[in-house]
C-alpha cells in the first residue's frame, strides 16, 4: 500500500505523497509535539487529504514512526557512506573520524533542513517517544558501536571501554550543541543565523579538539 520505493533510497521522495507527509509531520511534530498536533494540520502543510495519513502510515502513530525510521535512515546513510571502509592503522582510523566530524558537522550545523529533523528528535526524547527505540537500534546504536571500533583503532584502547564509549558521546554531543544551541550561540558571537560559512567556522575548532584528544589518549599507558 501506497507508493513504492526504490530499495536504495532511504525513505519516501521528498515530492511523493508520503515525503510531503513525512516533511509535514517532522516540522509539526518538532515544534508542537505529537499529542498536540492534528492530522489537519499535517495534511494541509503537506498539501494533501487527511485520509492520504491512514492510506499511507495506518494513522498519525504510524507517521510518527515513519518520522523515526527517515530520521535514523538520513542520518545512518551519511555515516554508512563514510564509515564503508574500514581503516586498518591509527592514522587513517584518525583521519577518517576528522572526516567524519567534518561532513556530519556541517550537515547537521549548516544546512537549515537539518533543523525539523533534530527538533523532532529532541522532541521525541523529552516526550519518551517511541521514535526514540527505532532511531537507536536503526542508527544510533550500531552507528556508535562502529565510532567506538574506529576510535579505539585511532587511540590503542580497547572499543568496548566505558570511557571510550563516553568519548564518542561527547564528540557527537558537541555536534548537536551547536545544532539545538543555535539561539545561543549567534546571539554570542554576533551571527545572524549558522549557515555554511559559520558551521566552517565551527568544524575547523572541533577537528582541532579531536586531534588533541586522540593524541592526549594515545600518550596514555596502555
Amino acid at each position: 500500500m501506497g507508493e513504492e520505493r526504490d530499495k536504495t533510497d532511504s525513505g519516501p521522495r521528498p515530492e511523493s505523497t508520503a515525503g510531503a507527509l513525512i516533511a509535514a509531520a517532522l516540522e509539526i511534530f518538532g515544534r508542537k509535539g505529537f499529542d498536540s498536533t492534528s492530522t489537519r494540520e499535517i495534511a494541509a502543510v503537506a498539501k494533501t487529504n487527511i485520509a492520504s495519513i491512514s492510506y499511507h502510515f495506518g494513522g498519525k502513530a504510524g507517521l510518527r514512526i515513519a518520522c523515526a525510521e527517515a530520521f535514523a535512515a538520513h542520518i545512518g546513510a551519511l555515516i554508512n557512506s563514510l564509515t564503508a571502509h574500514e581503516p586498518t592503522s591509527p592514522t587513517e582510523a584518525e583521519d577518517l573520524l576528522l572526516t567524519l566530524i567534518d561532513r556530519l558537522a556541517s550537515h547537521l550545523i549548516g544546512s537549515a533542513e537539518m533543523r525539523p529533523l533534530v527538533a523532532f528528535v529532541l522532541r521525541e526524547i523529552s516526550d519518551g517517544g517511541p521514535g526514540i527505540d527505532i532511531i537507536y537500534k536503526a542508527m544510533i546504536g550500531p552507528s556508535h558501536q562502529r565510532l567506538c571500533r574506529i576510535w579505539a583503532l585511532a587511540t590503542g584502547e580497547d572499543p568496548d571501554a566505558e570511557a571510550v564509549k563516553i568519548f564518542v558521546f561527547s564528540i557527537i554531543g558537541q555536534i548537536v550543541y551547536f545544532r539545538i544551541g543555535t539561539a545561543i550561540v549567534t546571539r554570542r558571537m554576533g551571527w545572524t543565523d549558522i549557515g555554511p560559512g559559520e558551521a566552517a567556522k565551527i568544524v575547523q575548532v572541533l577537528k582541532a579538539n579531536l586531534r588533541d584528544l586522540i593524541a592526549a589518549r594515545r600518550r596514555l599507558p596502555k
